[in-house]
């Protein structure tokens, strides 16, 4: 975790606090830090959507809670229903999960430290929405970068798919499954970087929405998110590769030594593509570079590689051609585009459901 999230909660529960002290006048405002830390969170991601959930949340528990408690009064069964009630009422009005643990949180408040009475609930619904705005305030001026930890996980992913091909690669020309082991074991755990990646990419957008700072990064975030699938769908492609070169080195089946050239080819596009994505506005490689690139190895993908192979050759091929549509897309193109670039097949290449 970065020192600037850390920040961001720390500052926004500082001046939450002051701001419904001594701007507002309230007492005990402890709801405001809250709901300035809860909004904020410490990942990126959907900061308008939680605090809304949470400012709804503090309002239904403290007003269950306000309710029942000035009847039934509290005790461990009183809590037991208080919590109950305004949790369920906050699943019944269709809410996140913010809302009903925000919800379930105040009722107990409510029931045990903060007895109803007086304009208390209304107090403490200002609070949380002080702390809320104030979250959002936080970050819109002390913003993390919109694209900076999306574009470092999108490189990692195909980094690795890089290395994963190199390695599948040596096991075909060694005729050894020992590499390709490690490559299909190596594929299989990027799905957290590709989940952190879809995540960053979603902090980013509201980043870039609600703070002036990176109103001018929309449009490369916009390219970013583009790829996302495309990365995604990559890596699953190379798992599929990867899991079936296994299959073909055991099966002792005979492969295209042109086939393997391919898969060498392919890892150092996506070096390239790795590249393109870490460059800063106007640094080579760009967009065009890494198609130009990924294009010179589509052309040779001519079923004439797969004359008289056997089904797991076949589909090596099948995938190889799959990845290279999903790395031109990667690179910007329209998918369309992208398949217009492949030599044309006699019939419909034979893909493998996903690893």
């Amino acid at each position: 975790m970065s020192a600037l999230p850390i920040l961001q909660c720390a500052l926004a529960a500082g001046i939450a606090w002051w701001v419904a002290t001594d701007l507002i006048g309230h007492v005990q405002p402890f709801f405001a830090p809250i709901a300035a830390v809860v909004s904020l969170g410490l990942s990126l991601g959907a900061r308008l959507r939680r605090s809304v959930e949470l400012v709804c949340g503090v309002t239904v528990g403290i007003g269950v809670g306000d309710l029942l408690v000035s009847t039934i009064g509290s005790g461990p069964l009183q809590i037991a229903l208080v919590v109950a009630m305004a949790m369920g009422t906050a699943v019944a009005l269709n809410s996140g999960p913010v809302f009903s643990m925000q919800a379930g949180n105040s009722a107990v408040l409510v029931a045990t430290l903060l007895p109803p009475g007086g304009t208390g609930g209304t107090d403490r619904m200002v609070d949380a929405l002080v702390g809320g705005l104030v979250g959002i305030a936080v970050v819109a001026l002390i913003p993390t970068h919109p694209v900076r930890r999306a574009r470092r996980n999108a490189a990692e992913v195909l980094a690795v798919g890089a290395e994963v091909l190199r390695k599948v690669e040596t096991g075909l020309v060694e005729n050894n499954p020992k590499p390709i082991e490690a490559a299909l074991k190596q594929a299989r755990a990027t799905q957290p970087a590709i989940d952190a990646m879809r995540t960053n990419l979603k902090g980013g957008q509201e980043i870039s929405r609600i703070s002036p700072l990176y109103w001018n990064s929309r449009a490369r975030l916009e390219r970013l998110m583009a790829a996302a699938d495309p990365i995604d769908n990559a890596m699953r492609n190379i798992r599929v590769l990867a899991r079936r070169s296994l299959t073909l080195v055991r099966d002792d089946e005979i492969l295209d030594p042109r086939l393997v050239t391919r898969i060498r080819e392919l890892a150092d596009a996506l070096d390239v593509l790795r590249d393109m994505i870490l460059a800063e506005p106007g640094e080579q490689p760009d967009q065009a570079e890494a198609a130009r690139v990924l294009r010179s190895v589509a052309k040779k993908l001519s079923p004439e590689l797969i004359a008289g192979a056997g089904v797991s050759a076949t589909v090596v091929f099948a995938q190889i051609r799959s990845l290279v549509v999903d790395l031109l897309q990667t690179s910007g193109l329209k998918r369309i585009s992208a398949l217009a670039t492949l030599p044309p097949t006699v019939e419909h290449p034979a893909y493998e459901p996903e690893d």
